[in-house]
């Protein structure tokens, strides 16, 4: 066979994943049309969600609002919301596509150690956008808005008149943030699992870990320090975990590899 043939050979595999590439990116451009379309039908409601711990943080009996300076930033404000939630809805047609794609280029063993990295990716970052939700967001609300005042010797008061855009991109970067954190296992047993790191390295790398964390936080967070320590410490924590559930992972790994000569005999 000529080079001219084998160059010819080699296009045909490429052309059929690039062909099959372009089907799983429509399907999850298609779901996530659809997602579109229901969430923005239902996107006051979503965005009413949103605000609830803004309510807390000013407490009951209250009279607050949030306004928009212009026009057209409340329609903008539930395209954003709607855009937000229909990713969140389409996500598990999204990540079924992406394992449809990848799986058939993947071993057996492969598949199983890669699939619970596939599962525990949106739960991990439910529970970290649950937490920022519940916990961190009325809290730090409540910090803000700690700032109003009546007007006192000055004769001038300080009121919070938030915007919608502007509460909204607060809400959005808290979800995210603490979403995308929890994650943390996730990657760092992937990085392992492809001999990038080891628990050893992330052992020795422990202190350098907890001054990332605490960059981190102040980097994704609001300037308030107790938004900072509560994304900071569930990293720690997460990274701590991380070391364990590897350990795990390596026993079982020892384990195999004791079982597979014994039974080749």
């Amino acid at each position: 066979m000529s080079a001219d043939d084998d160059l010819d050979a080699s296009k045909a595999p490429l052309m059929d994943h690039l062909i099959e590439l372009r089907r799983r990116l429509l399907w999850s451009l298609a779901a996530l049309a659809v997602a579109f379309l229901i969430a923005f039908t239902q996107s006051q409601k979503i965005f009413d969600f949103l605000v609830q711990p803004l309510g807390q943080a000013f407490g009951p009996g209250t009279d607050h609002k949030l306004i928009y300076t212009k026009l057209y930033e409340a329609f903008f404000v539930n395209i954003k919301v709607s855009l937000f939630a229909a990713f969140c809805l389409a996500f598990p047609v999204i990540a079924s596509q992406l394992w449809a794609f990848v799986a058939p280029g993947l071993y057996k063993r492969e598949k199983r150690a890669f699939l619970p990295f596939m599962l525990a990716t949106p739960v991990l970052f439910t529970m970290g956008a649950a937490l920022a939700y519940y916990v961190v967001m009325p809290t730090a609300f409540r910090f803000f808005l700690s700032f109003q005042s009546g007007g006192g010797t000055s004769g001038v008061s300080q009121e919070a008149l938030p915007a919608m855009g502007d509460y909204l991109a607060l809400v959005m970067q808290f979800i995210i943030a603490f979403g995308v954190a929890f994650l943390l296992p996730v990657l760092l047993m992937l990085l392992e699992r492809a001999g990038i790191l080891t628990r050893a390295q992330l052992i020795a790398g422990r202190r350098y870990a907890i001054v990332g964390a605490f960059v981190i936080a102040a980097v994704l967070t609001p300037p308030d320090l107790w938004s900072q320590f509560a994304l900071a410490i569930p990293l720690i924590l997460l990274y701590e975990i991380s070391i364990i559930a590897i350990w795990f992972t390596e026993r079982k790994r020892a384990r195999e590899a004791v079982q597979i000569p014994a039974a080749a005999e």
